[in-house]
């Protein structure tokens, strides 16, 4: 039972890496080279609107719920997103980025449009085949293939791209992503909870998550929990690129580096949480929010550009990042209702997607205009407020099968 369990971890250890290789990649090696170029902050922070489908899927997110039922359902939904997924990516790869600039964001967009479904489809996948006990050590595999795909994407990939360019390197990245789907092709040991809800998922299921009476402070939680951390991490690259490091060194230092940091602490914050609690949890990592805008801010008003010091500084903001994503989604998670387990978890996250993209834009423009010591001073002031509402935070708490999901 043990190893089955593993293996199913593993499953979506690998579905989360597939989606997040590619996506990583272009959201890191386009600003790169947009501030090579001598774009603005503002125009760098709005090529974020590629992650667009990630924060609209929500709109489909109840046709999938409606047309999954078995293991089988989730695995067409899955398959059919990841080959389309690879297929524009190897379009992608035959374009040049200098001449094709805007056919190739329209395509990324519709590759986006194809990984989203498939996140839709295994987040409620992933709610159905564990027992919520379980759902910290999910939730943590989760954040972890995340950052893992964004080490390969941001880092590793980056650094490729750098030595062999845009054709040669694509294709691998395509292939990659339909080789990420084997664990869930072979895997038969992945069984699903029985839904009580017989009734199918409808649009309006989505203005029904909300009507849930106090849902309110679920929401707010959701968008300041780390919302004092995302202005840094949108501004990093182009922050560095200011500071002398090219695009090689910065793959190294954010993409390797920085996000293999994320990635231990999520798989210990997933520990953490099922050591201590998740109320005690949200508290601890909300105070440590607190310390990469401080310290970003220190190393801007000293005027320090000491490689150990700037180093030091990723490694804090990626590691309480990895820390405030497995609290994020492990609370998300146990806020679904019986049969609308994509279309809830599609929603809160959604929430998150939105706000991290205003806050990214809002402070970029801060940053064009009155300079870094400004927008980490922001960040600081909003992960202040964030502290304080967590502190005096009551959990909203969902019944579902007769079980209290945030005890």
């Amino acid at each position: 039972m043990k190893s089955f369990k593993s293996y199913n971890l593993f499953t979506f250890f690998s579905l989360y890496i597939a989606q997040s290789i590619p996506m990583s990649f272009f959201a890191t090696a386009l600003p790169v080279l947009m501030r090579q170029g001598e774009y603005s902050l503002t125009a760098i922070a709005l090529l974020k609107l590629i992650k667009l489908p990630w924060i609209v899927k929500f709109l489909w997110s109840p046709l999938v719920d409606s047309k999954t039922e078995t293991v089988k359902d989730y695995k067409r939904w899955i398959f059919g997103a990841e080959i389309v997924y690879a297929a524009i990516i190897f379009v992608v790869a035959t374009l040049h980025i200098e001449t094709d600039f805007t056919l190739v964001i329209i395509l990324i967009i519709l590759a986006f449009i194809s990984s989203a479904t498939q996140d839709i489809a295994t987040d409620a996948m992933a709610a159905r085949s564990f027992e919520r006990k379980d759902s910290s050590l999910l939730n943590s595999i989760q954040s972890m293939g995340t950052f893992t795909g964004s080490m390969v994407g941001g880092g590793f990939l980056l650094m490729l791209f750098k030595e062999i360019g845009w054709g040669s390197l694509l294709p691998w990245v395509a292939i990659f992503v339909l080789i990420a789907l084997i664990p869930l092709w072979k895997n038969r040991f992945l069984k699903l909870r029985e839904r009580h809800n017989k009734q199918k998922a409808k649009p309006k299921d989505m203005l029904l998550f909300f009507a849930q009476k106090n849902i309110w402070r679920h929401v707010v939680f959701l968008v300041l929990f780390y919302a004092g951390l995302i202005g840094i991490l949108s501004s990093l690259s182009p922050f560095l690129v200011d500071l002398g490091y090219g695009m090689k060194e910065i793959g190294a230092m954010v993409g390797i580096f920085g996000v293999s940091t994320g990635i231990m602490s999520a798989f210990l914050t997933g520990i953490f949480i099922r050591k201590i609690g998740k109320p005690a949890a949200r508290k601890i990592v909300s105070a440590l929010v607190l310390l990469p805008a401080s310290y970003f801010l220190w190393l801007q008003l000293s005027g320090s550009t000491n490689h150990l010091f700037i180093l030091l500084g990723i490694g804090l903001l990626w590691g309480i990042y990895g820390m405030t994503s497995t609290v994020i989604n492990t609370s998300a998670m146990d806020i679904v209702r019986d049969g609308r387990e994509g279309t809830d978890f599609t929603l809160q996250i959604v929430l998150t997607h939105l706000s991290a993209m205003v806050i990214a834009i809002g402070c970029a423009r801060l940053g064009d205009v009155l300079g870094y010591a400004v927008l980490f001073s922001v960040e600081l002031a909003i992960a202040v407020i964030s502290f304080i509402f967590v502190i005096g935070f009551k959990p909203f708490k969902v019944k579902n099968d007769d079980v209290l999901l945030d005890e």
